[in-house]
């Protein structure tokens, strides 16, 4: 198990090169290229000062240099090996313990580590909280349009999944917004944000004062996610629903429950320790692509409810030619990918013990 560990981590680094570069080479190629020319044109700026900020600009990030220079001195920068460069970009020597210097973004005039370690738990925390909502709604339904194959709450909730599979995420958000946030209709959540200013002082947990009931932090993070995970996940949950019957139905015809009852054994035995877990197979496959999914669905969906995630930040780096910011997203945005998919591998051995990576 270490040794495949090992291997699947360093298979990581071609990866994320790959990754890093195929971005590069669009942002290179696209029409102005990626030089400081782009990045201070528009501003109402003195001719000498627009001359001073392109020198420094051109000497702190390399950007009269040629595309495949300015990737390698942006590779140099993030490697926690490699070259020791000061200020100016000049070499200062090479070392084995240098650190890993994201840069500093073009657009925010910040460090780019320090703006992903505010961007980065907002995204992580739609994901984790959407992902286990999802699978949850998806076993459950898929699970019970198994053994009730036929039924009217097979038929219905087929046709249920169906058609929220074909709802476009963008129309499912706007829609949302329109009709449980609006002033003209229900008003039940927030419009915007993750929280609100005044649950930064509140309590972590709902209690009760003179003035009456104090929702807290806790209870408000929550109303505020119930829009963007809704958005996020119905589309997963839909497809996984459909999935989960199909995985059940085929394993509860097979040889080795016609065997398991055959022993006696009850009908909800059979399918709970038989039959389920043989069925997460399927499941755990889609899982290791459900976390790209999910991220590249919060672009969307952070712009629609004004979220300051790393959707809404791609989108920004993008627009601005932040060379920096794009290629530090597309690096985490990778890693975290190639996480998932080294998990979903380890969940394989916990469902099915025949499958062993020793």
């Amino acid at each position: 198990m270490l040794t495949y560990l090992v291997r699947r981590l360093l298979l990581m680094i071609p990866t994320l090169l790959g990754i890093t570069i195929l971005v590069f080479t669009v942002m290179a190629l696209s029409p102005g290229g990626i030089s400081a020319q782009t990045l201070i044109g528009g501003m109402d700026m003195k001719p000498q000062e627009k001359q001073a900020l392109l020198n420094y600009y051109n000497k702190r990030y390399g950007l009269d240099q040629p595309a495949p220079l300015q990737y390698l001195h942006w590779l140099n920068n993030v490697s926690p090996i490699g070259f020791v460069t000061d200020e100016q970009g000049k070499r200062d020597g090479f070392s084995f313990s240098k650190g890993m210097d994201l840069g500093t973004s073009f657009q925010y005039g910040r460090p780019v580590s320090d703006i992903l370690a505010e961007r980065i738990p907002i995204t992580l925390l739609l994901n984790l909280v959407t992902i286990p909502f999802t699978y949850l709604i998806a076993i459950v339904v898929g699970m019970k349009s198994a053994t009730h194959r036929g039924g009217s709450f097979d038929v219905g909730m087929g046709m249920s999944m169906l058609a929220l599979w074909s709802i476009p995420t963008m129309l499912a958000g706007v829609l949302l917004l329109g009709f449980f946030a609006d002033v003209q209709h229900f008003q039940w959540f927030p419009t915007a944000g993750i929280s609100s200013r005044e649950a930064q002082d509140m309590p972590f947990l709902p209690h009760w004062e003179e003035t009456g009931f104090v929702r807290g932090f806790l209870l408000d993070r929550l109303w505020h996610l119930v829009l963007p995970v809704i958005c996020l996940s119905y589309g997963s949950f839909a497809a996984l629903a459909k999935l989960t019957r199909t995985s059940i139905l085929e394993n509860l015809h097979s040889d080795y429950a016609r065997t398991a009852r055959a022993k006696g054994l009850a009908e909800k035995e059979v399918l709970w320790r038989h039959v389920f877990r043989n069925s997460l197979l399927p499941l755990i496959t889609i899982s290791a692509g459900l976390l790209p999914s999910l991220l590249a669905g919060s672009l969307i969906v952070e712009n629609i409810f004004s979220i300051n995630g790393m959707g809404q930040l791609a989108v920004e780096a993008v627009k601005g030619r932040d060379r920096e910011l794009v290629l530090s997203i597309t690096w985490v945005s990778g890693f975290l990918t190639l996480i998932g998919y080294l998990i979903a591998d380890f969940c394989y051995t916990l469902a099915d013990p025949r499958v062993s990576y020793d």
